[in-house]
Parts: structure tokens; sequence; C-alpha cells
């Protein structure tokens, strides 16, 4: 059973994780693990990850030719995380490959895979300007997460403000993971489209991904305690 929210592990070392989750107390996470923490440590920082028995997002968001994406996640399934993704600006044949992939690697169950539609630090300015895509932000999540569905993935990674918007367009069992995720004390830094795990809750999202309101709290386990009491004290898993 996966956790509603997700850790963002955003360091640059075992030794920083180890010493982070420490102040859990042997409790269950689901926790990401990105590019400059894999980069680092690499695969063995995932096994001791499942050794301790947290769930793992494997954060390091492919985008590559059809068969480099196909031949990368064949190798990735092998190492039994939860949750892997992939750009879905890499198309549909991109992203149906990835799918492939994941199911001749994958030694059990397959991962989840979802697609990454704009990152949250993204504006409707910067995707007109900056990368020539017409419309608004929010058009070009539905249109992204649209064909996410098609080729198969499992959900899609977007603001808790999009959510809706894809709820609308794709089948009930898509899953939504939102990241730019901050309590109401927190500055925003580099996110743009953001809200808090109740607001996230609210608009529908599945999976919430939260790190520096918690990675960088004084008390990360007692901040971490404040947004699951926050999401709702029923606290419900979901299932893979």
């Amino acid at each position: 059973m996966l956790q509603p929210i997700i850790i963002a592990l955003d360091f640059s070392s075992k030794e920083e994780v180890n010493r982070f989750l420490s102040s859990f107390r042997g409790e269950e996470l689901f926790v990401k693990v990105g590019m400059e923490l894999f980069y680092q440590e690499g695969p063995d920082l995932l096994r001791m990850l499942k050794d301790h028995g947290h769930h793992i997002f494997l954060d390091l968001k492919l985008h590559d030719i059809p068969t480099t994406v196909y031949k990368a996640m064949k190798g990735l399934a092998k190492l039994e995380v939860d949750l892997v993704n992939v750009h879905a600006m890499g198309g549909v044949e991109m992203m149906k490959r990835s799918i492939e992939g994941l199911e001749e690697g994958s030694l059990h169950n397959r991962p989840k895979c979802i697609a990454v539609t704009q990152l949250t630090s993204s504006t409707t300015a910067f995707i007109n300007s900056e990368l020539s895509i017409q419309g608004t932000v929010e058009q070009s999540v539905t249109k992204l997460a649209s064909q996410a569905e098609i080729a198969r993935l499992d959900g899609v990674v977007c603001s808790p403000l999009e959510v809706p918007l894809v709820r609308r367009n794709c089948r009930e069992s898509f899953l939504t993971i939102t990241p730019g995720i901050r309590t109401e004390r927190d500055r925003l830094d580099d996110q743009k489209r953001v809200t808090t795990p109740l607001e996230a809750k609210k608009l529908g999202s599945n999976f919430i991904v939260v790190g520096r309101s918690i990675t960088k709290a004084k008390d990360p386990f007692q901040t971490y305690q404040f947004i699951k009491e926050e999401w709702g004290t029923s606290y419900e898993t979901t299932s893979r």
C-alpha cells in the first residue's frame, strides 16, 4: 500500500538521507529519489531504502528517443521501485515504449509509470515565449495528460491546480501526483503553481510530493505529522 504523502529526499548523499530518516522512528514512508541523489549514490541507496521498508518514487524524468527510453526503463524495472516517470513532451510513442520496457524488465509487479506534464515552475508566459507552446499552461497540461493516457501510462505529474482538468479529461483511475505543496508558513521559492496539502486533497490529488517543507523543518517528523493531519484524519492509503 502506498501512502499519499511522498517525501522528496532532496539531499546529495546517503549520509544526509540516513540522518534525516533517523527522526522518523521506524515509520514506513513513501519517498522520492531524484536526479541529484540517484546520480551520487545509485542503486545501493534504493536497496537501503527498501531494506528499511520504504516505498520509492524514482524521479528521473526520462526524455529521449523511444528506443533509448525503452532500454532504460527495462533496466530501471529491475530495481523494483514503486513509481518512475518520463517527460510527456517526449511524445506518445516514447511513453508507450517506456511501458513496454517496464513490463519486459520487471521481476514482479511493474512499477507504475507517470508522465511529467508542465513543471510547477512553469508559467503561461514561459511556455509561450521560451518553449513556443501556444495556449495556457492549463491547456498544455490537459493535452499532455490525454496523450499519457493514450500511451497507457498510470497517471501524470501536474500542479494540484490542474488536477480538476485531468479528472475531467481522463479515466477515473488515472493518477495525479502533485508537487508544489507548501504549508501556509513556507516560502514559494522557485515554485509558481502551488497549494497547501489540504487544498491539494480538495482538488482531487492522489499523491502529494512534499520536499523542503519537511526536509528543512526544525522537526521534520512533527511537520510530517502535521501534514498528515492536514491531509485528513482518515489518512487513506492508495492501492498499487
